[in-house]
């Protein structure tokens, strides 16, 4: 395939971005972080920095708002990933990737961006609720900005991260598993796709040199990790030996739920309807313009989720 490109990782130290920045040297390429200025006076990411390049990263000061800084980082490099979205909703976010394409426009030289996506394809839901739709319909606007300004892309499909869905059972309002009752969304059988954080980045950076991958979308559906809801929780009974009792929630009773929340509530907890009533991850078949992680990279040992569970004993 050649030599290994330059990659420049926007949002480094983000929940996704520092796995992504692991990856990208891991597998041998020279890997650039943008250091911004916004960081102040947070330790923990000034220190999470010093480790990337204790581990061979180039730090590159630039900051989302100096469009000439930049331009300059993008020059360097020959792949940008953009990784601050997160799990959260956050426009603001959006319209510095906006500032970054066209940072990217003007360099001219990127062989590959990829956009801070890694969650459901908004393509794909542009009938989901209101106001959740919102994140979709941003993700949206950033590649219709990519497409225009001819910058060639990856878009990364990575579906449910165990740390948010698969440690708690897919429960609302905590990040461990419960110990007694467990609530299921309808019947609990929708298929939904689990993933290991390292996973997504590990398969993430093999797509950036692939030729298969080039403007297409890459969903990550490896098939031991498509599980419905009762057998995510089925694997946790079996790890503690213990049966836990199912309280069904019913479609109506969730969406009726939604009425007292918050906007950022009814952001988020509108993505579970729609991945564990709809089905949403999994009820498509991939077709053309878009690839499988799993498929591509088969030399990838994925993280299954009884193994995933195990660290939450």
């Amino acid at each position: 395939m050649g030599s290994k490109s330059k990659v420049l990782v926007v949002g480094g130290t983000g929940y996704v971005g520092k796995r992504i920045v692991k990856a990208s040297l891991e597998q041998g390429h020279e890997t650039y972080v943008l250091q911004r200025p916004e960081i102040g006076l947070d330790i923990d990411k000034m220190q999470m920095l010093l480790s990337f390049k204790k581990n061979g990263a180039v730090l590159i000061p630039g900051s989302l708002s100096d469009h000439r800084s930049l331009v300059e980082a993008v020059k360097k490099v020959d792949v940008v990933i953009c990784t601050m979205s997160g799990v959260h909703f956050r426009s603001h976010n959006i319209l510095l990737q906006l500032k970054l394409i066209e940072a990217i426009k003007e360099a001219g030289n990127v062989k590959r961006f990829l956009p801070s996506e890694f969650g459901i394809d908004p393509a794909r839901m542009g009938d989901a609720l209101e106001p959740g739709r919102v994140t979709f319909d941003e993700k949206m606007e950033v590649r219709k900005a990519i497409e225009e300004a001819q910058i060639p892309f990856t878009y990364i499909s990575a579906n449910c991260f165990g740390g948010y869905f698969v440690g708690n059972l897919s429960q609302m309002g905590t990040l461990v598993p419960p110990k007694d009752k467990v609530f299921i969304y309808g019947e609990g059988n929708a298929k939904v796709v689990f993933m290991d954080e390292d996973d997504i980045a590990t398969y993430t950076i093999k797509t950036i040199d692939d030729p298969r991958t080039l403007n297409k979308t890459v969903y990550l559906r490896p098939p031991e990790n498509i599980l419905t809801q009762l057998q995510l929780v089925a694997i946790w009974e079996k790890l503690i030996g213990k049966k836990l009792e199912k309280i069904h929630i019913p479609e109506q009773q969730f969406l009726d739920s939604l009425k007292d929340m918050d906007y950022a509530g009814q952001v988020g907890v509108g993505h579970f309807y729609h991945i564990f009533y709809e089905g949403c991850l999994t009820n498509f078949e991939i077709g053309e313009g878009q690839e499988e992680a799993s498929q591509l990279y088969q030399e990838v040992n994925y993280t299954r989720m009884d193994e995933y569970l195990k660290q939450y004993l």
